[in-house]
């Protein structure tokens, strides 16, 4: 994979990306997290597609940015731009956890330039902020209390909270997921992320998304339970459910063979 930063929408974003003939796919990240999410997908998905992965704004080598509104609607016109930087049409979304609901937000914007989604344990019917907490953010103090809750738990304690297997747990992906947090700007680019973010699609705004749907999720998945899964599945008008056994909500680290084979049959029938 080559590696590069782009500007995009005033921000500096971090993108790995392999181009070729090949049908293109653009894999979306989850909440504080990076393209690390796909690195045990992406050797095998390289062999049969042009592969675009970004760090969102305000998520791992990506700027965290003090000007940024942090939307989704903003986060899905960006990965549109980054479409346009690289001339990419018909194109397929993967997205897990977060990334999925901010690929069913692209897919409602520009349908007829994206081809399928393949959603991982998708983000669903999350409300946005309470006006209080909203409120709270402008305060000068919150991005300390932000830094202070986001230390709480810690890296370790997080990833055994995504992870069923906790064998998957290694320095390496400590390090990854410790990246953005250890940037002194992180807590202010979360605190405007609070601030900003909308609340997920509606079930009327979901059954408006016509794009052909792939839905992959762990069965013991504690972030986004499977409940989430089978109701996107009923309420996107093309959508199929496929779950995993003792499998968490980190997909990709835990089945990286089994989410490329789901991933390669959909796309290519």
């Amino acid at each position: 994979m080559n590696n590069t930063y782009l500007t995009l929408s005033n921000v500096k974003i971090y993108c790995e990306y392999i181009l070729n003939d090949k049908p293109p796919i653009i894999l979306i990240h989850g909440f504080v997290s990076s393209t690390h999410t796909f690195h045990r997908v992406i050797p095998y998905l390289k062999e049969n597609f042009s592969i675009i992965a970004i760090d969102l704004p305000g998520f791992g080598r990506s700027e965290k940015s003090k000007t940024f509104i942090y939307s989704y609607n903003n986060y899905a016109d960006l990965v549109i731009k980054c479409m346009d930087y690289f001339q990419l049409h018909n194109v397929s979304i993967v997205g897990h956890s977060m990334g999925g609901q901010i690929a069913m937000y692209i897919a409602r914007k520009i349908p007829d330039r994206i081809q399928k989604l393949i959603l991982l344990a998708s983000s669903g019917y999350l409300q946005a902020a309470n006006k209080w907490l909203v409120y709270a953010s402008y305060l000068p103090f919150f991005h300390v209390i932000a830094k202070h809750h986001i230390h709480k738990n810690g890296v370790l304690e997080n990833l055994r909270n995504v992870l069923y297997d906790h064998s998957f747990i290694t320095d390496e992906l400590i390090q990854e997921y410790e990246r953005p947090i250890k940037d002194p700007d992180f807590s202010k680019s979360l605190t405007r992320f609070v601030r900003y973010r909308e609340g997920d699609l509606t079930s009327e705004q979901v059954k408006e998304v016509h794009t052909p749907s792939l839905l992959i999720w762990g069965t013991n998945d504690k972030v986004v339970p499977l409940r989430i899964g089978k109701r996107l599945e009923k309420e996107l008008p093309q959508a199929k459910l496929i779950s995993y056994e003792n499998t968490g909500h980190l997909i990709t680290e835990e089945r990286p063979k089994e989410v490329h084979r789901q991933i390669y049959s959909f796309l290519m029938n």
